[in-house]
């Protein structure tokens, strides 16, 4: 039975892949997964970020590797920190894969965690203190949009200060690059739900439950409203962790395994999955679409991507493509 419309895309393992000390780690496979999520007809390709905290490759790099040997999927972060980089830097790379892709990068943008010694640790390596890190969040946002309208842009903040900054190459886009901006319903912010209402594309959350979800949707589409937006153009975004092995014991214990070496911890628990065959992961989605969903990001908590992502394409996304 088809479901209700929503785009599918798969998170690419740019930290998964060196879990296991592969060095150096192996590019050819990020690129035949990339490929291979375009052959199969769905949507989009995601990487996530951290320079120290979970160390990985690059996102803006790898992307725009992908951007030159993709022709359809859009390339996405999820999610990039921004606030660990200076905005004018970040707009020209942004920009210049934007270019390379012909218009099909989507940044999901997140303010970062200092909650724990190796978060701390990203920020001082990174040379930026991490309090006031959301409001550095806001205004390199508000910069990297400026500087996308290809006319002198002036902004005077409280972290950063440009007099008739000019960039080049600008987003291939009229409206510029999207943002989708995190919004969770545990964190409680009214700050997040501002921000991606302010300035945001659209949303992506991870973690909320599908009632969570639909909480943290209706709440910036209220504030968008309020603020004269459309809230119906916003992009919502859910980001899913699953394992698929149709042994549902075997499935489990390799999630644990993968998301304890990912993050040091097995963070979240419960909020993560299901974990288990193809049939409860395309039940889960549809309960992320039932509230609110138009694109969700799958990660595959497995040291056995391609093996998850065959599974996917053959039982999870006829469905919906």
């Amino acid at each position: 039975m088809t479901q209700d419309k929503v785009k599918l895309g798969i998170l690419l393992p740019t930290r998964g892949l060196l879990l296991r000390g592969e060095q150096p780690p192996n590019m050819d496979r990020i690129i035949a997964l990339a490929e291979t999520v375009e052959q199969a007809g769905l949507d989009s390709v995601w990487v996530g970020d951290s320079l120290v905290a979970k160390p990985r490759m690059e996102p803006l790099a790898v992307l725009g590797a992908l951007a030159a040997r993709t022709n359809r999927v859009r390339l996405g972060t999820a999610v990039l920190l921004p606030a660990l980089r200076h905005p004018v830097l970040l707009a020209q790379t942004l920009a210049t894969v934007d270019l390379i892709s012909g218009g099909r990068l989507v940044i999901g943008a997140g303010v970062g965690g200092a909650f724990n010694d190796d978060q701390k640790r990203e920020w001082e390596a990174a040379g930026v203190p991490a309090k006031g890190r959301g409001r550095r969040f806001e205004e390199i946002i508000e910069i990297v949009q400026g500087l996308g309208s290809g006319r002198p842009y002036d902004f005077h903040g409280r972290d950063f200060d440009l007099d008739s900054a000019l960039m080049r190459p600008v987003p291939t886009r009229p409206g510029g690059i999207p943002f989708l901006l995190a919004s969770h319903y545990r964190a409680q912010s009214k700050a997040q739900i501002n921000r991606a209402a302010r300035l945001g594309a659209g949303i992506i959350s991870i973690s909320d439950t599908p009632e969570e979800f639909s909480q943290v949707v209706q709440q910036v589409e209220a504030k968008a409203t309020e603020l004269g937006r459309d809230p119906g153009s916003l992009e919502k975004t859910f980001y899913l962790t699953v394992n698929m092995d149709p042994d549902s014991a075997k499935a489990e214990a390799d999630a644990v395994e993968w998301l304890t070496e990912y993050y040091g911890a097995n963070i979240w628990g419960t909020r993560w999955g299901p974990f288990g065959g193809p049939e409860r992961v395309a039940a889960r989605i549809g309960e992320y679409v039932a509230a609110g969903a138009g694109t969700i990001v799958v990660r595959f908590a497995s040291f056995e991507p391609e093996r998850q992502l065959e599974l996917f394409i053959d039982k999870v996304a006829p469905a919906y493509v």
